[in-house]
């Protein structure tokens, strides 16, 4: 799914409709009570929240349960993205995707110690800064992209995970560095704890 109305920006730009959208895409359809315990807020904010999104094409209604009493919501699309040329809404949208992220990160870092050992080695933090060209970094972008398809594909169906998995959230991202920003890095990158 392409957004581009600033609406639709602006009703995404919300850290619980993040949430609901990466929970809808891991588990599949779910209503908005099983939505609140997975989440550990209430169902009416996820109710509110969930019909925000569908109003604005994010998530739609999925079959009704067995006894009709129960209103489960599905995505529309695994995938949402953004013109980053949108304007002042996706500045907005930008800023709460990277602050999300950014308090993930950190709280790995800070439970990560009470973490199994086999997560705790194969998890990482990293990055490295190269010279590439925007024709090799859509390259760099697919290709990364492609390494992570076959298990996107697993997405919406738990019973296809295998028995030790858990959800891992693989964070892309490639920005340039500003011209004369210190790296502090030796020539050729810097590739952190990976």
């Amino acid at each position: 799914m392409r957004i581009t109305d600033p609406k639709a920006l602006r009703a995404l730009a919300h850290p619980l409709r993040f949430d609901l959208i990466e929970l809808l895409g891991a588990f599949g359809s779910m209503t908005a009570a099983e939505c609140a315990r997975r989440l550990g807020t209430g169902q009416a904010t996820c109710s509110f929240h969930l019909r925000l999104l569908a109003k604005y094409g994010f998530v739609e209604a999925a079959a009704p349960s067995r006894d009709g009493r129960e209103r489960p919501w599905r995505l529309t699309d695994l995938e949402q993205s953004w013109s980053s040329d949108a304007g002042p809404a996706v500045d907005q949208l930008e800023r709460v995707f990277i602050q999300r992220e950014a308090e993930r990160m950190l709280g790995w870092v800070e439970r990560s110690r009470a973490e199994p050992s086999r997560w705790l080695d194969a998890a990482f933090l990293g990055g490295a800064t190269v010279p590439l060209t925007p024709t090799e970094l859509v390259s760099v972008r697919g290709g990364l992209r492609a390494v992570l398809e076959p298990y996107v594909c697993r997405l919406g169906d738990p019973d296809a995970w295998p028995t030790d998995a858990r959800l891992v959230r693989v964070l892309l991202s490639a920005v340039p560095v500003q011209a004369g920003e210190p790296t502090n890095e030796p020539e050729g990158g810097s590739h952190g704890n990976d």
